[in-house]
């Protein structure tokens, strides 16, 4: 199936032509561990959670995707600090030793943003690796010593930095994000990880070593370096060993086009020879209520904050793939209550089928393999037609939920007959592959029945535990309430509990 999406290095939407027909691989920039993952950092990861299955299961390819994990940079350094704001008292007592406590306040951090994934539906399994930035310090010093072998890097005061005049008299700077040189000073250099996209100046590879902080040595001409890496090598050296160059796909947010990616395209084509992907793809901001999300104005969410005022994530989740990812989306609570109906308006279309269904034939529904092997009726097959080009025609979520929507409203599932009833299913299973906000379960009436004291004992402890923001210890009681045989729902009046 022909795939269309828009490249950012090129500025238009071309044919996707895949290195390896059997094997598409995309590196994802993943989260920085110094805290929870915000909304807007979210929608950057569904988007890549987006391409990948959009490739997968309408397009047939296999897959290689990668995120990286950073866990060692100026904001991860700084909120590990003792006395930080950002520690919780279940990673324990900070300890002072820099590296022990670094290693602390990550672990901590990564594993909530990959509870958060969850929750929200991208699934760490569909990852072929998720490396950290600390396993790669020898492979990023190797990369290091490869661009200044190329006069392309230079030390300065213990810390080591790449030359963009340097690289400019041979290489444009500037291919992603148009780059204004005209306070552009040869020598300047910049120490931070991340600055403003009016800074271009020589750009950190390697830190030197402050008191207080994590370390690596780095040797290079008998001299000893001590220090740390800068922000972007670390992708540019996780890219080439995990993936190879070129790859096929990198994603992020429309924000780390410069420095960030402009900065990996220079470094690899300095160190290794050859630029990092061949599609740049890029998903625009999420603003909140029309305004830009920050601390200061009242409107910067986690998911478990949303998940405090009884927001389903996966109503998130599907109000987000609502938007075509290179268009603002507008976070509103509106906006979710009008998702949530949506999805609940296809879920009862899906019931009103599911429950005339025999076992049999809802498993083969929920087994299908390859989608045109399963559809056999002309009604069904244009309509999925139409829903998968626009899928493959860069991602465009919002034209074809609305095919599928007029459809469902114009097209009662009583008056379909039973073969174009069970080739509707087989359509909407295989998109949920990439929704993933449906259930093919069979609707079950609610059952009153007693609960058993110690399950409500649980549940009770499970609230005491979000009121008082320890969601670590939520996850825990959840589970356990599951593995006993129970459903736990928030409700704006505390919880509801089923037995599954």
């Amino acid at each position: 199936m022909e795939v269309k999406l828009y490249n950012s290095l090129t500025r238009k939407i071309e044919e996707f032509k895949p290195i390896d027909k059997n094997l598409i691989k995309i590196y994802s920039c993943g989260p920085t561990v110094y805290n929870y993952s915000h909304i807007g950092n979210m929608r950057a990861f569904l988007f890549a959670d987006l391409v990948q299955k959009v490739l997968k299961h309408i397009a047939n390819y296999n897959i290689h995707w990668v995120m990286n994990i950073t866990n060692i940079d100026d904001k991860t350094i700084r909120d590990s600090k003792p006395n930080s704001n950002a520690w919780k008292a279940e990673m324990g007592v900070q300890s002072g030793n820099a590296f022990e406590d670094l290693n602390k306040l990550t672990a901590y951090y990564e594993k909530a943003f990959i509870a958060d994934m969850h929750k929200l539906g991208i699934e760490k399994s569909d990852l072929y690796a998720m490396p950290r930035a600390t396993e790669y310090i020898n492979e990023m010093q190797s990369l290091i010593k490869k661009i200044m072998d190329k006069g392309l890097a230079y030390i300065s005061e213990g810390s080591i930095y790449f030359n963009v005049s340097e690289y400019c008299k041979t290489n444009t700077y500037g291919k992603l994000f148009k780059i204004d040189f005209d306070n552009f000073k040869p020598g300047m250099r910049i120490d931070s990880d991340q600055y403003e996209r009016e800074q271009v100046n020589d750009f950190v590879l390697w830190k030197k070593y402050k008191p207080d902080e994590p370390f690596w040595d780095f040797e290079i001409d008998g001299q000893n370096y001590p220090g740390r890496p800068g922000w972007h090598i670390e992708c540019s050296a996780m890219e080439y060993e995990l993936l190879g160059l070129p790859f096929d796909i990198h994603t992020g947010g429309i924000d780390l086009k410069f420095p960030h990616h402009e900065d990996e395209i220079a470094q690899s084509k300095a160190g290794y020879g050859i630029e990092p992907t061949n599609y740049w793809c890029h998903n625009e901001f999420l603003e909140v209520e029309g305004e830009k999300m920050s601390k200061s104005l009242g409107n910067f969410f986690t998911l478990r904050d949303l998940e405090d005022k009884n927001i389903d994530i996966l109503d998130v989740r599907y109000s987000m793939l609502s938007a075509h990812y290179r268009t603002k989306y507008n976070f509103t609570f509106n906006g979710i209550n009008a998702a949530k109906k949506a999805r609940a308006r296809l879920q009862e279309y899906i019931y009103s089928i599911i429950n005339n269904l025999d076992d049999k034939e809802l498993e083969e529904i929920k087994n299908a393999k390859v989608l045109s092997t399963d559809i056999k009726t002309d009604k069904i097959q244009a309509l999925a037609n139409s829903i998968f080009e626009e899928l493959t025609n860069d991602f465009h979520t919002p034209k074809a939920l609305s095919y599928l929507f007029t459809f469902i409203n114009n097209n009662k599932s009583a008056s379909l007959s039973k073969e174009e009833q069970i080739n509707l299913l087989y359509l909407i299973s295989v998109l949920n592959r990439v929704f993933g906000v449906w259930t093919f379960e069979k609707k079950t009436e609610e059952v009153n029945e007693d609960i058993p004291a110690n399950i409500i004992e649980l549940a009770n402890q499970r609230l005491a535990a979000k009121k008082d923001k320890n969601y670590a210890e939520a996850d825990r009681l959840r589970n356990e309430i599951t593995s006993l045989g129970y459903n736990i729902l928030d409700t704006k009046e505390g919880f509801k509990i089923n037995k599954i």
